[in-house]
């Protein structure tokens, strides 16, 4: 159902949602409760992990795993959103729509598994076992992705205090299987994944039984028809925003080598910490505009979240820099390598959460299918800038300064694709 964007001259706009401040600011804060823990433990995790693996092996780990990210967003054809959607719109259709995403999963499977085959055959055979390389992957698509999906349910049915404790249980489990790895006996590469899959397979398991919740699986083929198009057009979306945030790990591995690669990832690995409070944020927001697409025709409510994202986003990464210029082994030695560098990128993270955010807007108004395009268009141009700048330079600490650029671009671009079609109508899906 299409719905035209309201433009009377006296419209005043109403706090998110119609909700007051207060009631805004209590579901923030149980939202982002379980993101302000995850950041403490998600740090001890990669304490761990950066500083037992050596450089090369965490870029190796780290790159992997992005593509492990990748296909998870794969599996399923995007079958999640409707079962977001079902879960924040019509809550008792939980059953029917689960049972829809975990057969779309099972269609999936084969075509990840020739992907993922195909990726290891081009980049990582000389440099890793197809076993390893499979397990790390396959622990992303399969285990990571479960605990994910019963994130976002909960989410959706408003249960922002579940969801929270759900992130914090996953990333314990996280922390405590590095924690293991850190003391084992042999702390390599293969070691480590094949912890890592046993670990996430059982909180995977656990997660199920103890959080998701409790409805009868049932599989009405009729229901799904209609969302199919927003399914395949978020996992599209998803896929190429993954792509373009994720696989330039994968052109620095290619071009740079595995320590380039090892460097970059960890620097990115603290970029991603600064996003926590806008996806927070970017939660609520979407659930709003599911219900109020006009939420967004303001103006002055555009200019004002757009500045919030991007000052938030350097506040942060500024924290991180200022710990590390203090105390440049305050994360291990292996990151401690990386501190001289955090101050170039001040502005990385900044852009990067904002063209996350104005994805987000799209997703919310049902434009999935411009979402879509949106990343098309950005994943294509980062890669042929990042293939450019590496090709140029050989020092991180030139292209590093040059990242900055490579970002402003990428978000200049996203900025008049978004705000271009926030102008046409928005689509309840």
């Amino acid at each position: 159902m299409v719905e035209t964007s309201i433009k009377a001259q006296n419209y005043k706009v109403q706090p998110i949602g119609g909700e007051g401040k207060r009631t805004l600011m209590i579901k923030f804060l149980k939202a982002f409760s379980g993101d302000g823990i995850r950041l403490f433990i998600q740090l001890f995790y990669f304490y761990l992990v950066a500083n037992t693996l050596t450089i090369g092996e965490f870029g190796l780990f780290a790159t992997a795993s992005s593509i492990g990210i990748v296909l998870s967003r794969l599996a399923g054809f995007g079958f999640l959103s409707p079962l977001y959607r079902i879960a924040t719109v019509k809550p008792r259709l939980i059953g029917v729509y689960t049972a829809g995403y975990l057969a779309a999963l099972a269609l999936s499977l084969p075509l990840v598994a020739i992907i993922g085959w195909a990726v290891h055959t081009i980049f990582f055979a000389s440099l890793m076992p197809l076993v390893v390389f499979v397990m790390i992957a396959g622990t992303e698509v399969l285990f990571w992705r479960t605990l994910e999906a019963v994130i976002n349910v909960n989410k959706g049915l408003e249960k922002f205090g579940l969801a929270s404790i759900v992130i914090v249980f996953g990333f314990s489990v996280k922390a405590l299987a590095a924690l293991y790895f850190a003391l084992s006996s042999e702390p390599d590469l293969a070691s480590w994944a094949l912890i890592y899959i046993i670990s996430q397979a059982l909180m995977a398991m656990i997660a199920i039984i103890v959080f998701y919740p409790r409805r009868k699986l049932r599989f009405v083929p009729k229901l799904y028809i209609r969302r199919i198009p927003d399914a395949l057009s978020v996992s599209g979306a998803e896929v190429l925003f993954y792509i373009q945030s994720e696989l330039d790990k994968l052109v620095v591995l290619a071009i740079g080598g595995s320590v380039a690669a090892g460097l970059y990832s960890i620097i990115m690995r603290l970029v991603d910490l600064t996003a926590m409070p806008v996806r927070t944020f970017s939660t609520l927001l979407t659930q709003r505009l599911m219900r109020k697409p006009e939420l967004m025709n303001s103006i002055k409510m555009r200019i004002g979240f757009e500045v919030g994202v991007f000052f938030v986003s350097v506040a942060a990464i500024a924290c991180i820099a200022l710990a590390l210029f203090i105390k440049p082994n305050l994360l291990g030695d292996n990151v401690a390598q990386i501190a001289p560098y955090m101050a170039i990128v001040l502005l990385v993270p900044a852009f990067r959460n904002l063209i996350e955010y104005q994805a987000e807007l799209l997703y919310g108004r049902g434009q999935s299918f411009q979402r879509l395009l949106n990343y098309l268009v950005l994943g294509i141009l980062k890669a042929v800038l990042l293939v450019w700048l590496l090709s140029t330079y050989d020092a991180p600490s030139q292209w590093m300064v040059w990242i900055n650029a490579v970002f402003a671009a990428l978000y200049a671009v996203s900025l008049v694709l978004t705000y271009t079609s926030l102008k046409k109508p928005a689509i309840r899906v």
